[in-house]
């Protein structure tokens, strides 16, 4: 198997050596032609110069830059991507790349795979504060509401696309923000791709950069974005 392996990160300097020491070494482990795409988000830390370490040993790092967001970043990731498969993951490592082994079986046979936290068969090994938590049940609603249907977790930062899918969806997406992962489903779906939700163990990081309020605001809108861009005709 090929894949690319897009990480987002903003400021990561404490978590991006120990994330990418994991990668590196499972996707040796499994003789995955691999290469890990490393894209910052205007970080103002020492992630590059963490990122850096690992120069040779198939990552590479995205030139500097101002912040432009995580939706942003990784739609940068991708599309500079090269490989047959590629998928993108968060920098904290809540979803670690050790949770692959559950997607190879379906590759060949799905376009898009995608961790869900929300199947019954999922472990949440370290949960979220109670705020993120109540909050982060009540999108799903909002978003069978406005944009994705079928989809029981749309957010969990771990998904994998082959690359027609790549090709195609990573072209008409536009928001750079938190309600991109939506977005990247919605385009999918209204464009007959295959997509299988898969369950994971998950672990909440207490360093998350998510603020409740302001970001669950700011992905209301960009949902309201969504219905807007599909009834111009920018998701065609």
């Amino acid at each position: 198997m090929q894949l690319s392996v897009v990480i987002p990160a903003k400021n990561e300097a404490t978590r991006i050596g120990e994330t990418l020491k994991r990668c590196v070494d499972y996707l040796r482990s499994k003789k995955i032609d691999y290469e890990i795409i490393v894209v910052d988000d205007g970080s103002t830390d020492e992630t590059r110069q963490e990122t850096e370490k690992f120069s040779g040993q198939h990552v590479k790092l995205t030139p500097e830059r101002n912040n432009k967001g995580k939706g942003y970043s990784v739609r940068e990731g991708m599309r500079a991507s090269i490989k047959d498969h590629a998928m993108f993951l968060d920098a904290d490592n809540s979803t670690s790349i050790e949770q692959l082994d559950g997607f190879l079986p379906h590759v060949e046979h799905y376009d898009l795979l995608i961790a869900s936290r929300n199947l019954k068969e999922s472990t949440i090994a370290i949960a979220q504060p109670w705020l993120r938590s109540t909050l982060g049940k009540a999108f799903p609603l909002l978003v069978r509401l406005f944009a994705v249907r079928g989809i029981k977790d749309t957010q969990c930062g771990f998904k994998l696309f082959n690359r027609k899918a790549i090709d195609e969806i990573f072209s008409l997406s536009r928001l750079d923000r938190w309600g991109f992962d939506v977005e990247l489903l919605f385009i999918a779906k209204r464009r007959g791709f295959r997509i299988k939700e898969l369950p994971v163990t998950w672990k909440n990081d207490a360093a998350s950069k998510l603020r409740p309020f302001r970001d669950a605001l700011d992905m209301f809108w960009d949902l309201l974005r969504i219905r807007i861009n599909s009834l111009r005709g920018r998701y065609r």
